[in-house]
C-alpha cells in the first residue's frame, strides 16, 4: 500500500526562469556563441548526469572554491557540447561567471502546487528529498511549499547526499512508514531511481526534456500532472 510519495526539487517541482536556454543563450551571445533549444536541452542533459555522479563520489557542497570553479567549467563544457561547442576549461568557466550575473531564479513548474494538493487530499504524505544545500524547512519556505508538503530533507540537513541511503533512510523515518510503501519522483537516474530502488522505495522517473525515453526499469512520466494516474494505474492501493 502507497502511503507516502517524495520528490526531488530542481528538474522536477522546480526549474529554471527564464529557461535555461534563455540564461546560457544570453551568456554565450557575448563570447559569439549561437546555441540551439535542442543542442542546450541535449548538454544539460549530459551535464546534470555529470553532477548526480560527482555527488556520490565527492559532494559539490563540499569542495573548495578551487574545486567548485573546476566542476562548473566541466559542467559548463558539457553543456555547451549539446550543440557541439567545444571550448576549454578557461573558456568554459568564464561563460559559467557570465551566467551567474545574469537574473535568474528556480521556480516551481506551473502544474507543481495543483498536483500536490490532489495528492494530499488523498492523505499521501508528502515530503521533499534535495541536494540542495539549504536546510528542509527553509527549503519549504522559499518555495511556498510549508503546509503543502510535510517535510524536506536535503543534504545540509542530513550531511549525506543523494544517492546515499542515508538521505532516504532519514524520509522514510520521518514519514513513518516503510520503504515499499513509499514512491520517489525525481529526474535523474543515478540520484534519483538507483537511489531509491537501493533502499526499496519505488521510483518514478520524471522525463521532462524526453532524453531518457529508452528507460524501461521504471514508470516514466513527462510531467508532475501525469503522476496521479500511473500511480492509480501501476501501484495497487487498498485501504
Amino acid at each position: 500500500m502507497i502511503e507516502a510519495i517524495f520528490f526531488d526539487l530542481y528538474g522536477t517541482l522546480a526549474g529554471f526562469k527564464p529557461s535555461r536556454y534563455e540564461v546560457q543563450s544570453n551568456a554565450c551571445s557575448y563570447f559569439g556563441i549561437h546555441l540551439t533549444v535542442e543542442g542546450v536541452i541535449k548538454g544539460y542533459g549530459m551535464a546534470d548526469t555529470y553532477m548526480s555522479h560527482e555527488n556520490t563520489i565527492a559532494p559539490i557542497r563540499l569542495k573548495n572554491p578551487k574545486e567548485k570553479d573546476d566542476f562548473f567549467a566541466e559542467y559548463e563544457r558539457l553543456v555547451l557540447l549539446g550543440d557541439d561547442v567545444k571550448v576549454d576549461s578557461y573558456k568554459a568557466l568564464e561563460i559559467w561567471r557570465k551566467i551567474q550575473n545574469i537574473p535568474h531564479d528556480i521556480v516551481l513548474f506551473d502544474e507543481v502546487k495543483h498536483c500536490l494538493k490532489l495528492l494530499k487530499s488523498k492523505d499521501y504524505t508528502l515530503g521533499l528529498i534535495s541536494n540542495y544545500n539549504k536546510r528542509g524547512a527553509l527549503l519549504l519556505e522559499q518555495f511556498g511549499l510549508t503546509g503543502i508538503l510535510d517535510f524536506a530533507v536535503t543534504s545540509l540537513d542530513v550531511g549525506f547526499e543523494k544517492p546515499n541511503k542515508i538521505i532516504f533512510e532519514h524520509a522514510i523515518t520521518m514519514a513513518d512508514t516503510l520503504a515499499s510503501n513509499v514512491i520517489y519522483v525525481g529526474d535523474q537516474i543515478e540520484s534519483d531511481v538507483m537511489g531509491a530502488i537501493n533502499v526499496g522505495i519505488n521510483p518514478i522517473l520524471i522525463d521532462r526534456d524526453q532524453i531518457n525515453t529508452k528507460w524501461s526499469k521504471c514508470p516514466v512520466i513527462n510531467d508532475i500532472d501525469q503522476l496521479d494516474g500511473v500511480i492509480e494505474k501501476t501501484f495497487t492501493i487498498s485501504d
